[in-house]
């Protein structure tokens, strides 16, 4: 009961904040009442206010409530890969990465956010595959589309990808199997941390190795398809302008939507040294990263000051594969490649 207690302190009554859109959302339910939430969304967590009705009456198809009542999600994804280059070749990155990706036996299909000004290639240059292949031009080519609720998307795992990923097909199947077990958090590759800043007083946020992370980066991840439309229908549209005009951060807002959610880390899978975004450590960063990770640090802060506070959780896990790196034959292990990426 003391638990009860708190959660509906916390999710209701905390703040006036709260208490109006508690307030609101009531009403909504009172008059709208074939979308009205069941006493179960309002009183078990994350509760009502980021239950919306909108989005599915079945609660199998809301992240947060699968392990909790012993449900199951769906045993396929979609791979969502956010485009930019305009050429598509044989020997291009996200040629590669597709042709890993679609070999996985768990793909429903993939999915290209094409956001380059010249047309997408021709059904001909993408690999040659079974796996569906839909090509998306969405009409606002913010970043903000890459976490769009696109109907192609019809399982309940997302597989995000930037399309200069470097992943295997064993990678992939790892990510999707931890995935399985934690349907309600973000699941991936390359992690990232935050601290305060007691010299500048304010959130830093960092891409240096620790022992523990906070956040995970969106690029190479896997996310329950309900949090794009909470991405897309919840925050406000202050938000979507914030991080469309800079064309950055998208994956930090991700990571705060999804920790202010769940209260719960993100989980970091078997490390992955090919990720780069903050200066190196021999300081010889141009100056576009610079910027770009200036711009990051700034978002932060704005982030934290929308949601009032960081939501954001630590943790110092990390899942790696049965046997990985362990000295035993090769033939042993499931994913046999990863220790070769990962070397």
């Amino acid at each position: 009961m003391r638990q009860q207690t708190q959660f509906l302190w916390e999710t209701y009554f905390s703040s006036v904040d709260k208490i109006v859109m508690t307030t609101l959302e009531i009403v909504k339910d009172r008059i709208s009442r074939h979308l009205s939430r069941a006493s179960l969304q309002w009183n078990h967590t994350p509760g009502g206010l980021v239950s919306l009705p909108q989005y599915s009456e079945n609660l199998q198809d809301f992240p947060f409530y699968l392990n909790a009542f012993n449900l199951h999600p769906s045993s396929a994804f979609t791979a969502v890969i956010y485009a930019t280059s305009p050429i598509v070749t044989a020997s291009s990155a996200i040629y590669k990465l597709m042709k890993n990706v679609v070999s996985s036996q768990h793909v429903d299909k993939v999915v290209v956010i094409w956001v380059s000004d010249k047309s997408p290639p021709l059904k001909n240059k993408w690999p040659s595959t079974s796996v569906p292949i839909i090509v998306i031009k969405p009409q606002n080519k913010t970043i903000n589309s890459r976490f769009y609720p696109h109907v192609a998307i019809q399982t309940d795992a997302v597989l995000g990808l930037d399309e200069d990923v470097l992943l295997t097909t064993s990678e992939v199947n790892f990510a999707f199997s931890v995935w399985k077990s934690f349907p309600e958090r973000i699941v991936g590759y390359a992690a990232r941390n935050h601290y305060w800043d007691d010299y500048n007083n304010r959130w830093g946020y960092t891409s240096k190795m620790t022992n523990d992370y906070s956040m995970v980066l969106t690029g190479a991840a896997f996310y329950h398809r309900y949090y794009p439309y909470l991405f897309t229908h919840h925050l406000t549209p202050e938000l979507h302008s914030f991080v469309g005009n800079l064309s950055n951060c998208e994956d930090i807002l991700m990571n705060f939507l999804v920790s202010h959610v769940t209260k719960l880390p993100p989980i970091k899978l078997s490390q992955r040294r090919q990720y780069r975004e903050a200066p190196a450590a021999d300081g010889r960063a141009t100056w576009s990263e610079l910027r770009r990770f200036a711009e990051r640090q700034t978002c932060f802060n704005t982030f934290a000051d929308a949601f009032g506070g960081v939501p954001l959780a630590r943790s110092g896990t990390r899942f790696d594969p049965v046997l990985f790196r362990d000295p035993v034959a090769n033939f042993r292990k499931k994913y046999r490649q990863m220790e070769l990426v990962n070397s």
